[in-house]
């Protein structure tokens, strides 16, 4: 098992994705928390069969997610959105649990979203935030989704606000498009190596 437990977190459109492949590049496995939940949505049939009884029939096609079925309920109703994740959470961090244990670094990365809206961060020994202002966040999820503002706005309202985020995590990366997010990386890595290391002798 990994040494250290390592969350990495941000709002919608923040780069938390591409703050996580750095790290990956650089030899730390990666748990994606978010590409996990779609996968187990599919291949868990408990899940399945509570999905179907929550939110109808109409939520699978040939055992297939009917993500644009789902995604017009949930992201217009904060209800939903919130029975939805009390469903598909759990699953997940029982998987990302099981991955975990699998894991022979120093440490090993979580990357999910809501990591403290789920109550995740328990599980996990330090947090990385990835900070950007609101309005490049909001261009960058326009661009990737090809959504509107005003869609992009309301996805945001539905996770806690960034500042609060933010001052809940032990590191924070900016990713502005003005500062290196890679020195960032290295500087933190290097310092969770250094207390994976004192970890290690201490047990």
């Amino acid at each position: 098992m990994a040494i250290l437990r390592i969350g990495i977190t941000g709002g919608i459109g923040s780069g938390k994705s591409t703050v996580a492949r750095v790290f990956n590049t650089i030899g730390i496995p990666i748990y994606l928390a978010d590409t996990a939940a779609k996968r187990l949505m599919e291949e868990d049939d408990e899940l399945k069969k509570a999905i179907i009884a929550h939110f109808g029939e109409e939520a699978y096609i040939n055992g297939k997610l009917n993500r644009p079925y789902i995604s017009a309920i949930v992201f217009s109703n904060k209800e939903k959105l919130e029975e939805l994740n009390s469903l598909v959470h759990p699953v997940t961090k029982r998987d990302g649990e099981e991955w975990m244990q699998q894991q022979h670094t120093p440490y090993a990365i979580k990357e999910a979203a809501l990591i403290f809206e789920s109550g995740t961060q328990e599980q996990l020994d330090y947090v990385i935030g990835v900070y950007a202002p609101q309005h490049i966040r909001t261009h960058r999820v326009m661009q990737r989704d090809k959504v509107t503002r005003e869609e992009v706005l309301q996805r945001m309202r539905n996770q806690i606000s960034e500042t609060i985020k933010m001052r809940l995590c032990d590191y924070v990366i900016v990713n502005d498009d003005q500062q290196l997010v890679i020195p960032q990386v290295l500087q933190i890595h290097e310092e969770l190596c250094r207390l994976a290391q004192k970890k290690s002798i201490h047990e």
